[in-house]
Formats: C-alpha cells, sequence, structure tokens
C-alpha cells in the first residue's frame, strides 16, 4: 500500500516542485484566510492540511490543493450567515466547522459513488456564471480592505456604502495595495522564476513596517500546531442551524469536486496522464475533513500551484505533500512575522485573483452564443453576485436543462439524442475515393455527428476523440445531422480542434449546418482555429483535399 501511496523514484522534482509550490500557496492561504472572515491562520491551516493529506490520499498525482477563490467565498458567505444566526464569530464557530467537516464526508461519498462522473455535466453557462460571479465578490469585498477600511460583509451593503470609500479612505493603505497589484502584474517581467505574489507581499509588507505607516494589519498568528477543535464543533448549534449546515456542505462539496477536477483535467493535459476522479474526490474530502477538524477553511485543487509544481519538476504525490510541509513549516517558524502583513496589502494580491477567476472568454462571447445560453450565464452571474450562491447553481441548472429540453422539442424526434459513429461505409457516399480511403484508413478517422451537440454530450465526446490513435494524421468530422450547438458544445469542440492541431491532427468539418456554421464563425473559431479550407459540404471534397496533403 505504501509503494502506491509514494512513489520516491522522482525525489529531487518533487522536493523542488512542492517547494515552489507552497511558496505560491503561502501568501495566497493568508488572502484567502482573512477573507474567509476566520483569520490567516484558518487560511494556513486548511492549506497545510488540504495540501498534505489530499496529496497523498488524490488521485491526481501531481496536485498542488488548497484554499481557492470560489471555495473561500462560500466560506466567507457561511461565516456571515452563522455569524447573524448566532450574534459572533466565537458562537458561530461550531456552525461553521461542522459545514465543513460534512462537506468533506460528502465529498468522499462522492468519490465512493461515482458522482464524478455527473460533474461533467455541468452546463458551461452555468459555470462560467457562477465563476465570473465569484470573481466579481471576491474584487468587491476586497475594495475597502484595499483603502485601509472595514467592509460590510455582502456585495449589496458594500455598493451601498460605497460613497465611504472616496472619503475615509487610509492614504498609506491605498499606497501598499497599489504597490502591491503593480509588483503582481510587472515583477514576471522581469523573472518568473520567483513568484510575483510573494515578492509583491514581502516587499509591500516591508515597506509599509519600514515606513511606520499606521495600516490595518493582519495581528497575532499563533505559531504552534493547531488544536482539535471537535469540542467546539459539535457545541452551541441551535436547531434552526442544521438546514444551513446540510445547505453550505453540500455546495462546498459539489464546488470542491469541480474545482479540483477541472484542476486535474489541466493537470492531465500538462503531464499527458490520466487522474482517477473518484480517489481524488476521496482525497480532497479527507483533507478538507481534516482541515475542519483544526479549524481551517476548506480547499481544493489550486490551478496555480498545481502548473507552478509541474513546471518545477513535480511528477508524483510526494510534491503535493511537500507543499502542504512547506506551509507547516512556514506557521512553525515564521507565523509570528506575518502578524505584520497588512491587509490593503493581501487585498491588492486578491484582487488580481478576483479578475483571473472572471471567465473573460463566456462574456466577451455573450452576444455571439446562442440567446438562451446567454441568459443563463448572466442570471447565474448576477444571483451568484448579489443573491445566494445555493440558488444560482440550482436556477441556473434547472433553467438550462429547460431550455435544452425546448430545443429538442422544437427540432423533433431526431434532435433528442446525440450519436457518435466511426467509419459509416455502410453508407459509401464517396465510392470513387474508397480505394484512397482503403489504402490510408489507418492514418485517417471519419466521426459522424447526430443530433444537437450539447452540454449532456461534451464530456463524451472530448473522451472519444481524446482516446484515437496517435497514428491517426486527419479527422473528418461529419456534422450534416447537428442541427445546433450550444455554447459548452462550441467550447468541446474548441479544445478538441485545438488539442489535435497541437498533436498533428488535422481537422476537417464536413457539411455544417446553419447554425453551427453561424456560431463557430460568430467567435471565429472559423477561420482562427479551423480554415476555411477545411471546412467542406461532402466527404468525397475532404478526401480529395486529403490526397493532396497525405496522399500520394
Amino acid at each position: 500500500m505504501a509503494s502506491k501511496l509514494l512513489d520516491f523514484s522522482n525525489l529531487k522534482g518533487d522536493l523542488t516542485g512542492g517547494l515552489v509550490a507552497g511558496i505560491v500557496a503561502l501568501p495566497l492561504a493568508l488572502a484567502f484566510g482573512v477573507q474567509s472572515g476566520m483569520g490567516a491562520t484558518a487560511g494556513l491551516y486548511g492549506a497545510i492540511m488540504v495540501g498534505i493529506f489530499a496529496a497523498i490520499f488524490g488521485g491526481t498525482p501531481t496536485q498542488a490543493s488548497g484554499p481557492t477563490g470560489p471555495m473561500t467565498v462560500v466560506s466567507a458567505a457561511l461565516v456571515a450567515a452563522a455569524i447573524q444566526l448566532t450574534g459572533s464569530l466565537e458562537t458561530a464557530m461550531g456552525i461553521i466547522l461542522l459545514s465543513f467537516l460534512l462537506g468533506g464526508v460528502l465529498q468522499i461519498v462522492f468519490g465512493l459513488i461515482n458522482i464524478a462522473g455527473y460533474v461533467k455535466y455541468f452546463p458551461y453557462p452555468v459555470v462560467s456564471g457562477f465563476m465570473s460571479g465569484v470573481g466579481l465578490i471576491i474584487i468587491i469585498l476586497q475594495v475597502f480592505p484595499f483603502a485601509g477600511l472595514k467592509s460590510g460583509k455582502s456585495t449589496f451593503a458594500i455598493l451601498q456604502d460605497l460613497p465611504r470609500f472616496f472619503t475615509e479612505f487610509n492614504i498609506y493603505a491605498l499606497a501598499l495595495g497599489a504597490l502591491t497589484v503593480l509588483i503582481y502584474y510587472l515583477f514576471p517581467l522581469i523573472t518568473k522564476a520567483i513568484p510575483s505574489a510573494l515578492v509583491a507581499l514581502v516587499v509591500a509588507a516591508l515597506a509599509g513596517y519600514f515606513l511606520g505607516w499606521d495600516v490595518p494589519i493582519i495581528g497575532d498568528i499563533p505559531s504552534g500546531i493547531p488544536s482539535i477543535q471537535v469540542g467546539t464543533m459539535f457545541s452551541n448549534i441551535p436547531p434552526e442551524a442544521y438546514m444551513l449546515i446540510v445547505e453550505y456542505a453540500v455546495v462546498l462539496a459539489v464546488l470542491g469536486s469541480i474545482d479540483s477536477l477541472l484542476t486535474s483535467v489541466i493537470a492531465d493535459n500538462m503531464t499527458k496522464t490520466r487522474h482517477n476522479s473518484n480517489r481524488e474526490l476521496i482525497g480532497q474530502g479527507v483533507g478538507n475533513m481534516l482541515a475542519a477538524i483544526f479549524g481551517g477553511i476548506p480547499g481544493a485543487g489550486a490551478t496555480k500551484g498545481t502548473v507552478v509544481n509541474i513546471n518545477a519538476g513535480g511528477k508524483t504525490r510526494i510534491s503535493g505533500a511537500v507543499h502542504g510541509l512547506f506551509l507547516l513549516a512556514v506557521l512553525l517558524g515564521l507565523g509570528s512575522l506575518a502578524a505584520y502583513i497588512p491587509l490593503s496589502v493581501l487585498a491588492g494580491l486578491l484582487i488580481p485573483i478576483g479578475f483571473k477567476i472572471i471567465d473573460t472568454k463566456g462574456l466577451k462571447h455573450l452576444l455571439r452564443v446562442p440567446k438562451a445560453d446567454a441568459v443563463v450565464l448572466i442570471l447565474v452571474l448576477l444571483i451568484t453576485t448579489f443573491g445566494s450562491l445555493i440558488q444560482a447553481v440550482g436556477i441556473g441548472v434547472a433553467l438550462a436543462c429547460i431550455l435544452f429540453m425546448k430545443k429538442a422539442s422544437d427540432l423533433g424526434e431526431k434532435g433528442i439524442t446525440m450519436e457518435l459513429v466511426e467509419n459509416l461505409e455502410d453508407e459509401k457516399p464517396w465510392q470513387d475515393e474508397l480505394p484512397f480511403y482503403d489504402l490510408y484508413k489507418d492514418k485517417i478517422l471519419i466521426k459522424h455527428l447526430k443530433g444537437p451537440l450539447f452540454f449532456g454530450f461534451t464530456a463524451h465526446l472530448k473522451n472519444q476523440i481524446a482516446a484515437i490513435d496517435k497514428n491517426i494524421k486527419a479527422l473528418i468530422i461529419r456534422m450534416d445531422e447537428v442541427p445546433l450547438i450550444d455554447q459548452s458544445g462550441l467550447y468541446a469542440l474548441e479544445d478538441i480542434v485545438f488539442d489535435l492541431e497541437q498533436r498533428g491532427v488535422q481537422v476537417l468539418l464536413v457539411n455544417l449546418q446553419e447554425q453551427p456554421l453561424d456560431i463557430l464563425r460568430s467567435i471565429d473559431i472559423i477561420p482562427d482555429l479551423v480554415s476555411e479550407d477545411h471546412i467542406f459540404t461532402t466527404v468525397e471534397g475532404a478526401f480529395a483535399y486529403l490526397k493532396e496533403t497525405i496522399g500520394k
């Protein structure tokens, strides 16, 4: 069993990757802890526990896990709701930590019952709207801390109180926050060897300390091993809080699962491996349970940490564990120094993170994608930003399903299902070209799509295309029976073509119907990704083209 958990064949690379990932995670763990409302310490505790144990028990060897923007926004909403119910953070801790614990338990259950197989069916507009809403929440909640002021707990309250920003701002806090943002964006132009977030944190914090500026700071951080909070977890919980606990536990479990699995896919693309989705959810659940037991905020697979881990040489789960152990060493040795970090500096780190979370791709194409998808995206974004995160996802998924059923009904019976058929030689509409096809059939693949390319089919399609033989030089996708493409299908097709082009595989689209052709052109997939000379009205035309490019 130990050999399966730990692989020491790449120890040097794993140590380097884990160390770099830990350095990247340090400032963000502090910042996310403060934003959650539980303090910087909770961010560090969460980063340590999730980082170590999600790596050891998870299903993505190169994953670096810890507090993330989306998980922190949900945690902050839970903290605010629990305080409103009980009156103070101290009395609300039982509700908060029990929600975190139950969220971790649910993730383990998700892994055991293969719920990961269903997470991939979330419509793109719902995920896009939710993530963009989360990004906006992070930015709005950091506006007042950026200026050295106390902030409201909701986006509505902050926007209503916005005039105070211009009359009561702390000029020194603003200067440090602005310095942090500048370093964050400009330092990578000098070198990317050192994470810009860490440089921004250290330089701005030292500037504030040595200049003696009067700005709000993090304050005392305990520097020992965190104590177990099981007693707190099951005390002072009023009966009316149980529904709140269950609701937020479900949201944290679902969001943490989506967040982690998306990062796992990125890791797969970089390492050319395949993660174990169910095991990944179990590992994340174990990490989040232990984070709750020690008073930390929950986390998920962190994209930035995972990418730098892989780029720095990390290949096995040891790298993720090292990333968490580095943070533990910081807590034990340098925790007291973190107390002097200005809150405006942490705000200066989180605001760029908020902008990165916003799905600019989805927003940029709002006027070009199907109107139904655009409506779902905007609605989910607004409900997420100014309402309930729980309701945003539920309403978005329900509306996306209803709108799709309406489209399918309009298309008639043939539009309800989606099929993927390979090499339809029984049809043989290209009789004259078959000798050429027979000669090169080990290098040419034909896929025939039947039905609308929508969010429910994209994961299957991507898996099928990803599994094609490495010797294939050209893929012909017949689309004469695809009446429409939604936003999820659009971006799935874009990803497929891009990945295949990177592998040197030509992608030819045959007999596109009006709506798919229009939408592919409207967001410039045609001609930027698929050139006009790769679009054909017949398979015979595609074969004739391939004769010139791969045939003799």
